[in-house]
């Protein structure tokens, strides 16, 4: 697979927020299994797989369907969020290489975003732990589109609010779901995965990244990791 933008520079990235700036996918995890857990049931890999990277309400009802839970929708999100707030303090950790990053896309002025299908004000607790939003030209969240991922909707939104045509943006995603939609846009999709998305399935993307210290992404965006 090449690793050189198509048609010149690579003029804005995109990245996603769980499990790509922040742990939160093995937060979701342990969420996830705690909640299921109450209910004497277990998480399986597969229902992982199924969930990671969807938005909040279609995640929870595949758990639902999965198990065949008698809860809502809306009782098991106000369960999550609860969980979570509990954990965050203590647990929330920004993934490898991502504070470099984003200091040379600072440096050099290339504009950045979040699209993350997770609701806004959980993208706002968790950015403001480290104050991080202000460095971000927007936060596209689930309440800001109608089709979450796989479909491409965020990312072809985010190109439009960039200005800027979408194979002319680096989406960088965790998931196979998250890639899913990067590729769908026709973005220059990266996939980063870690811990249990290193088995996905990143068909369509231009490179997958062992972390986001990975040159290749440098070299992709026609920096230097070392440059001053």
């Amino acid at each position: 697979m090449s690793t050189d933008p198509p048609g010149g520079r690579l003029r804005a990235v995109v990245f996603d927020l769980d499990g790509l700036i922040f742990n939160t996918e093995d937060l979701y995890e342990q969420v996830g299994s705690e909640v299921l857990r109450r209910r004497g049931k277990t998480m399986t890999d597969q229902l992982l797989n199924e969930m990671m990277g969807r938005k909040t309400p279609v995640a929870l009802q595949i758990m639902i369907d999965h198990h065949g839970l008698d809860d809502t929708v809306d009782t098991l999100a106000a369960e999550t969020y609860a969980i979570f707030d509990t954990i965050l303090d203590e647990h929330l950790r920004l993934m490898p290489g991502l504070a470099e990053l984003i200091d040379r896309l600072d440096a050099l002025g290339i504009p950045k975003a979040i699209a993350t299908s997770s609701r806004r004000a959980f993208a706002r607790s968790v950015l403001s732990r480290f104050d991080l939003e202000p460095r971000f030209q927007f936060v596209l969240t689930a309440e800001n589109i109608e089709h979450g991922k796989p479909d491409p909707d965020i990312y072809l939104s985010c190109a439009r609010l960039f200005g800027v045509e979408p194979e002319e943006m680096m989406v960088l995603e965790d998931s196979e779901t998250g890639c899913r939609a990067g590729v769908g846009a026709g973005a220059f999709t990266v996939a980063v995965p870690h811990g249990r998305s290193q088995t996905h399935d990143f068909s369509g993307v231009r490179l997958v990244a062992d972390t986001l210290a990975d040159p290749r992404i440098y070299r992709a965006l026609g920096i230097a990791a070392s440059d001053g």
